[in-house]
């Protein structure tokens, strides 16, 4: 039997087949987990093709993490229909395109807020509404993306890198206050992948090359290796792992110079 069968999980943020997010649901569908999807408007026709792909009549919700009653919503039509959630996937982020131009220092105030409401924020108000959805069946786990930049510079990451770095720190705070729970919750760094957001970065195809050849193993990752440590992190396999950052970036993060 799959690992995950009978399992439902949440997947947010895909918005396109490059989507780390979609490299994990098809992870968990391939595990045999029951799929349900939110999606942002104006990805739902990208995101409805994709969907059309997974078995198991996947659902599939329209939801902005900036809005309480949609998220409301969301989730209550996800208990509803799934009788409880067991997986939440968080691979929300965005951050204003000129935020990520610019210096740093000029990162404007609206444009921090929206930052990190979208990218940091939006995993607490959805772990909080998944709670109970998890508690009915058992215990669950949660999994978010970060980046490096949390951590170290990378230049032009700018206020993403201060999400980044929220994000982690939400991640242990949940992990903390979900436990007695049985949940888990567990963020993934990845390597860079080209994404729809990432592109968004300056000087991304640079940064891929430069991984490529300072990394341990000398290669760039892939969404399925996302995927499968997500999978991992999301079985009954790691049922005693929660509250940490893994890396999942050919060796990269232990390097000083390169």
């Amino acid at each position: 039997m799959a690992i995950l069968e009978g399992k439902t999980a949440l997947v947010s943020g895909v918005a396109n087949k490059r989507s780390i997010g979609w490299g994990i649901a098809q992870a968990l569908s391939d595990a045999g987990a029951r799929l349900a999807f939110t999606y942002q408007s104006r990805m739902e026709k990208f995101v409805r093709e994709l969907v059309a792909t997974v078995p198991n009549n996947p659902l599939l919700i329209e939801c902005d993490v900036q809005s309480d009653e949609e998220l409301d919503r969301a989730f209550a039509q996800i208990d509803q229909e799934l009788g409880g959630l067991d997986i939440l996937v968080h691979s929300v982020a965005f951050a204003p395109p000129a935020e990520l131009e610019g210096r740093f220092i000029d990162t404007s105030r609206e444009g921090f807020k929206n930052t990190l409401d979208i990218s940091a924020y939006s995993l607490i108000a959805m772990a909080k509404r998944a709670e109970p959805l998890m508690v009915k069946r058992g215990g669950g786990s949660m999994v978010c993306l970060t980046y490096m930049a949390s951590e170290r510079v990378f230049p032009k990451y700018n206020v993403m890198a201060v999400a980044k770095a929220a994000l982690e720190c939400t991640t242990r705070y949940l992990a903390y206050e979900l436990g007695p729970q049985n949940i888990r919750v567990n963020a993934i760094s990845a390597g860079p992948i080209s994404t729809l957001a990432a592109r968004g970065v300056k000087g991304f195809t640079d940064m891929l090359t430069h991984h490529e050849q300072v990394a341990p193993l000398h290669r760039n990752i892939e969404q399925s290796d996302v995927g499968e440590l997500a999978l991992f992190l999301c079985s009954p396999a790691a049922r005693n792992i929660t509250g940490g950052v893994h890396f999942v970036d050919a060796g990269f993060n232990i390097m000083g110079i390169g």
